[in-house]
């Protein structure tokens, strides 16, 4: 195994210690969860990068980079599901209605009583709905199976420039998501108020939408293209006698 694959098995390794860490309440260990997340997307760039110029590209890293990508993100999605709003959009609660009082953050659910944390945005508060959720990995679900399914026939499905581009807004969005949740239990625990911790309330919670809704989109139309793209190939070399199957790399 090559460097850029080895370091690409250990993004695959950590992420179960990400998704773990992040879900405790606790803001050192959802910080220690941001950092490790940071340095985990930062491989994606650094493997693709040493592969390219050590010319060390092989089949293996061109299945196990996406793979890679998508354990990461359906390993963070789901606990950000469980942190977020279920709702998408809601208002503003009473300046005196967050969990931690007057301290802008977390709120408390009103049935169970589970404390959330949703982006804080101008409009309102945006979180993260199980129809956001079931998108993004059943998107990513379906690209590994059509992947694994390309890979048997001998056609290797490299990642595209919108699905390379859709992985960055997602990165983005995740890693805003994770920095909130440290925040928001940070400032809990300190009280923090004030206008600077409203303002970058505000900014972070901007960050995230905007880089969710560039992320969703590019997840629909990303999977339109691979279809378009690679899907008569497979299709032909499905129907073709399986000696007569060209084989890719």
């Amino acid at each position: 195994m090559n460097l850029p694959n080895a370091i690409t098995m250990g993004r695959i390794a950590a992420t179960p210690i990400i998704a773990t860490l992040v879900i405790n309440s606790a803001w050192a260990p959802r910080l220690s969860a941001w950092v490790l997340f940071v340095v985990a997307a930062s491989t994606d760039y650094v493997d693709g990068k040493l592969a390219r110029d050590r010319n060390l590209v092989t089949n293996l890293g061109k299945l196990l980079d996406p793979l890679a990508d998508k354990l990461l993100l359906i390993a963070t999605l789901v606990p950000m599901y469980w942190l977020m709003r279920d709702s998408l959009f809601a208002s503003l609660p009473a300046s005196d209605s967050w969990a931690a009082g007057e301290t802008v953050g977390a709120i408390v659910e009103s049935s169970g009583g589970r404390r959330v944390y949703p982006f804080v945005t101008p409009l309102g508060l945006v979180g993260l709905p199980i129809w956001i959720l079931a998108v993004v990995v059943l998107r990513e679900i379906m690209m590994t199976l059509f992947r694994q399914y390309a890979a048997k026939r001998g056609l290797i499905i490299a990642a595209l420039g919108p699905g390379k581009w859709k992985t960055t807004f997602q990165m983005i969005w995740v890693g805003a998501a994770f920095f909130w949740f440290m925040a928001s239990s940070a400032a809990m625990e300190h009280g923090w108020r004030g206008s600077a911790w409203h303002a970058f309330a505000l900014f972070n919670g901007i960050v995230g939408t905007i880089s969710m809704v560039l992320a969703i989109a590019l997840t629909l139309y990303s999977m339109g293209l691979y279809l378009r793209t690679y899907g008569p190939m497979v299709r032909q070399m499905a129907l073709a006698p399986s000696g007569n199957q060209s084989r890719r790399t």
